[in-house]
């Protein structure tokens, strides 16, 4: 460690345990991969510059720069990193001691303060539901991990930071993280909330409940879920996962661990990171909004779950599907909609594929089905715009409508719904902290009729979503943050 221009070791005796651990687990790893190294010597290399030095700089007068492990971390770090070194380490021995270790450095209490933090404060929406009963909109919040309910006619004054909501179910013990999904029963006013990517289940809250307090039910879902479609009529439950890519259909009030009714997924489904779902239960089909893009399985093909036994589906945890999916496969594809048949189930192909330049499909997120009017509502992140389709649109083709432009308000819209007992889109905005509602039948460049805002007017989001690493840019002087 390095303070100043002084250099500082303590606790030499714990480092070098730690070193000898270590060095054995490594020893170990290169003696039963000889035969591999030994090819990988016969390979020529080629050098490429020199090491040199670049600069030297002080480090701020912040504290110790180390912590140091207390004794009875120390001694069980070590502990686990000689029992792993003692024989030839399975993959399950290194996972356990990974897992330890970080369980042992998550004891040490940290007391150096970041120089500057680059963090979004306000509420990011992304997704919206309308509760018609109870004449109130119901917004994700995917930065903050929150679910806010408002007023249904509420509208941000120019001059306001924001609107405050009528309650907000937030904190730890919700288990809302990452909440992308967000469905409202009509008739109990529960709200069911759609987690992407770290907890993997699906929460439900009753019409009372607010603040930090546990769900009132939960359900085990794939990790990746994003969309969240029901059949109020059949109580079926249906839920995209990004990938592999998939559509479970679960019973509507299935909980725990209860595996999903049916299954689409497969080659000849088309499915290519399913975001979106909407179902039109009049002529009974299913729409679904693709990314574009494939992973595909060891034999080379997109099909990851099969039937268990004693009934039901076996869905692999993320252990297994990464053992299962080949390492840098897939493709990529044009976005898409693809139509499926409501009971579909299996390798089943679409009945139709909306996709083509015309469509102006980019990054299609959520999606609303107007039964009465026969169109298919889209909320086109990447475009920054409202699509709407016919129903029976298939190929390249061109919306009927588009909701676009700066008059909008829109910034990477990914949630969207029709109030239908008041003829209004309601879209979520990631982009600039907002929701933004218009007529049914608005079409081009429109002002919203009413805004609500989580920051104030004007403010960008930041758009920093489980930022997985970061670098420097030192000929523009930027940070670069990949999420």
């Amino acid at each position: 460690m390095i303070r100043k221009t002084r250099i500082r070791l303590r606790s030499r005796k714990v480092v070098f345990l730690v070193l000898v651990g270590l060095f054995a687990i490594v020893t170990q790893l290169v003696l039963s991969q000889g035969k591999r190294l030994a090819r990988e010597q016969e390979r020529q290399t080629q050098v490429i510059g020199s090491d040199r030095l670049v600069s030297v700089q002080p480090l701020p007068e912040l504290g110790q720069l180390c912590e140091v492990l207390p004794a009875a971390p120390q001694e069980k770090l070590v502990a686990s990193l000689q029992q792993a070194a003692s024989g030839r380490p399975s993959s399950a021995s290194v996972d356990a001691t990974v897992a330890a270790a970080r369980a042992t450095l998550n004891t040490i209490p940290g007391n150096r303060p970041p120089v500057r933090t680059i963090k979004d404060p306000y509420a990011s929406f992304s997704a919206v539901t309308v509760d018609m009963t109870r004449n109130e909109i119901i917004l994700q919040d995917e930065n903050l991990f929150q679910i806010m309910t408002y007023d249904r006619m509420a509208n941000t004054p120019p001059t306001a930071t924001m609107t405050e909501p009528k309650r907000i179910i937030s904190g730890p013990l919700t288990k809302v993280e990452f909440n992308c999904g967000l469905y409202v029963d009509p008739k109990t006013g529960d709200i069911y909330s759609i987690a992407n990517d770290t907890v993997d289940t699906m929460v439900v809250f009753s019409r009372d409940q607010k603040g930090n307090v546990p769900p009132a039910r939960e359900l085990k879902t794939p990790h990746r879920t994003f969309g969240i479609a029901v059949d109020e009529k059949a109580e079926e439950l249906f839920l995209t996962v990004q990938t592999p890519s998939a559509v479970m259909v679960y019973r509507k009030l299935a909980r725990g661990n209860e595996p999903p009714i049916r299954i689409i997924e497969g080659d000849h489904t088309a499915l290519a990171d399913p975001h979106g779902i909407a179902i039109d239960t009049k002529n009974k089909l299913m729409y679904v909004a693709n990314h574009g893009s494939v992973a595909f399985s060891q034999d080379g093909k997109n099909f990851t779950r099969y039937p268990a036994e004693g009934g039901g589906w076996h869905i692999p945890d993320e252990n297994e599907r990464r053992k299962f999916m080949a390492p840098g496969s897939g493709k990529f594809v044009p976005p898409s909609i693809t139509v499926y048949p409501l009971d579909g189930v299996g390798d089943v192909a679409p009945l139709r594929v909306i996709e083509g330049k015309a469509t102006q499909l980019d990054w299609p997120g959520q999606m609303f089905f107007d039964e009465e009017h026969g169109e298919l509502l889209v909320a086109n992140d990447v475009g920054d715009s409202v699509l709407v389709f016919r129903g029976s649109d298939s190929g390249n083709a061109a919306p009927i409508r588009t909701i676009k432009g700066p008059k909008t308000g829109i910034r990477y819209p990914t949630g969207i719904f029709l109030d239908t007992q008041h003829q209004e889109i309601v879209i979520a905005n990631m982009g600039n902290h907002s929701a933004t509602v218009y007529p049914r039948t608005a079409d081009g460049d429109v002002a919203p009729l009413r805004t609500i805002r989580g920051s104030p007017a004007g403010k960008q989001a930041l758009d920093i979503g489980n930022p997985g690493a970061v670098a420097y840019d030192s000929k523009r002087d930027q940070v670069l943050v990949p999420n």
